[in-house]
């Protein structure tokens, strides 16, 4: 990788970034590292990790309502709502710094090599433009900037692989399932994960609370709002919070010109910038392109191939409860994933479907997580006594293997504007229709239960399935993909739109398959071979005038 400096004045770039989550913080650090002039709006604000509701009495009541991870539930002022009136899997996000990763469990595997040439290999779906091993130094980057913990050497990965922290420990959870996949002769790995285990600065090394996917009370979680934003910061970029953009504008030659946006008090604005990037995830950035078109571009911005919004991939997911005679204090962390399993993970025609699962061994932090997994009974057999006695019996005795699996990009699953529904600023909300697919079934049953059998191979005494859908929707890809043709795709390999050559895509939807590994290590590596890039390639960028 080549260190760049910023072009001369005469030529110096300003950057708009829309989106301060994993993929905008990326790219301002990064640009703003190396000199640029770099402005970021974000439609959310600041979050305090003492506000988390991680620690808090009142944790399963916070989650239930203002920190629920769906926006139609958690209704905030800083939130646009998702019409899902014909979604199978429903959209959970969160606008504020550091996007949705104040949620996610930080789980952190990268694409296995494969999952970039599924044509090539098998002959449906498409291959990616680029390779693992273009991806590779990037991945490698992301991992020191964040600070990953995890072991190396596993089999599924390049020998290259090596996180730089130790791991968190797998727990009583993860050496129980590791038995069970032991007498079945099947792969599974320590979780590698966005979690410090080491004390940095004002961050703390993981103390195992569990309590990942609402917010790190630590710090160690790496949240971009805590791992990567203070840096940025530090580099001279430029945050706007409670900036809800409304448009990407262009001139006459059909060149991005900046954004206009409404501050939380309801006035409008404009940023102008010669570049502009959007990194507002696999929803909220097609949106943004269907709400900017134009009479230069009437079907969107940046659409003239026609898949602005179009094949949508959100991982289907599924559980498979299994509850032991033995104490395993499966509340402990990390949540996530104490360990996970790609035996599933390629292709192989023989099951009767597509693509694969990725399984991860998850903890149960809490009494209220039991009574989720008991959702399908009547309220009388999980509330009271009945409920008291569910937990007595399941809580610290039970883990959850999960598969995600890859869904294939189908072009009816689709993100457009509502006709019905809009958000606080009366903009029109994205409309998600997502069907699963028939392979998508059949690959989901297929793995509930082989989770079954490894559950009963380490000694359960009883299992469940736990049918999360439709609240599953973590990862939202695919929406403006990358690829090489202009006609079959929205951005080129480094993001940058064919239709609008100062405007960049990147987040989740410049997927092209969805792998079924958890996305964001792809997300933020494509950001930076991207940005990287534009560096390189400053002196023949062109900008509006």
């Amino acid at each position: 990788m080549t260190a760049v400096g910023p072009p001369p004045d005469k030529a110096a770039m300003d950057v708009l970034i829309i989106g301060a989550g994993p993929a905008g913080a990326t790219s301002a650090r990064i640009l703003a590292e190396n000199g640029y002039r770099v402005t970021v709006l974000e439609q959310g604000g600041w979050v305090n990790r003492i506000d988390y509701p991680s620690d808090k009495l009142e944790r399963d009541v916070l989650l239930a309502s203002s920190w629920s991870a769906d926006p139609n539930v958690r209704r905030g002022t800083w939130d646009y709502p998702c019409d899902v009136s014909e979604a199978d899997v429903h959209p959970l996000n969160f606008n504020g710094v550091g996007g949705s990763s104040i949620f996610y469990g930080a789980e952190w595997p990268r694409f296995i090599p494969s999952d970039f040439r599924v044509r090539s290999l098998y002959g449906f779906a498409d291959d990616w433009p680029l390779t693992y091993e273009d991806l590779e130094p990037y991945y490698t980057l992301l991992d020191e900037m964040i600070g990953v913990s995890g072991r190396p050497g596993d089999p599924a990965y390049p020998p290259t692989v090596e996180p730089p922290m130790p791991g968190v420990p797998i727990g009583r959870i993860g050496v129980k399932a590791a038995e069970g996949m032991n007498k079945l002769g099947w792969h599974w790995w320590p979780g590698t994960q966005a979690i410090m285990t080491r004390t940095h600065g004002d961050r703390g090394a993981c103390a195992r609370w569990g309590t990942c996917m609402s917010g790190c009370p630590e710090g160690a979680k790496g949240s971009f709002d805590v791992a990567m934003w203070p840096a940025a910061l530090a580099a001279g970029a430029t945050l706007i919070t409670e900036a809800r953009v409304r448009e990407v504008t262009v001139d006459k030659a059909g060149l991005a010109t900046g954004a206009t946006w409404i501050d939380a008090t309801g006035q409008e604005h404009h940023t102008s910038a010669a570049v502009v990037m959007v990194c507002a995830n696999g929803v909220g950035t097609p949106r943004l392109l269907h709400l900017s078109a134009s009479n230069r571009f009437p079907d969107g911005l940046a659409n003239s191939s026609g898949l602005v919004g179009k094949r949508l991939m959100m991982h289907p997911f599924v559980g498979v409860m299994g509850i032991y005679p033995d104490q395993l204090e499966s509340w402990l962390g990390p949540f996530g994933a104490n360990l996970y399993s790609l035996q599933f993970a390629e292709t192989d025609l023989s099951r009767g479907f597509a693509r694969g699962a990725k399984w991860s061994a998850m903890a149960i932090p809490g009494p209220m997580e039991i009574l989720a997994r008991y959702a399908d009974l009547p309220l009388a057999e999980r509330t009271g006594a009945a409920g008291q006695a569910l937990v007595e019996r399941t809580l610290g005795r039970a883990f959850e293997w999960a598969a995600s699996i890859e869904d294939l990009p189908d072009e009816t699953n689709t993100v457009t504007l509502s006709p019905d529904m809009v958000d606080g600023s009366g903009i029109p909300a994205p409309k998600i229709t997502y069907r699963l697919s028939e392979d998508s079934v059949r690959n989901l049953e297929w793995n509930v239960e082989r989770m079954r059998e490894a559950h009963q191979a380490a000694g359960a005494i009883e299992t469940k399935v736990v049918p999360w859908m439709p609240g599953v929707g973590w990862h939202m890809l695919g929406t403006t993909r990358c690829g090489d043709d202009p006609d079959t795709s929205v951005v080129d390999q480094y993001g940058r739109a064919h239709d609008v050559p100062n405007l960049f895509v990147l987040d989740g939807s410049v997927f092209v398959t969805s792998s079924s590994v958890n996305p964001t290590s792809t997300v933020v590596a494509f950001a930076a071979r991207a940005v990287e890039h534009l560096m390189d390639t400053a002196s023949n960028q062109k900008v509006p005038v």
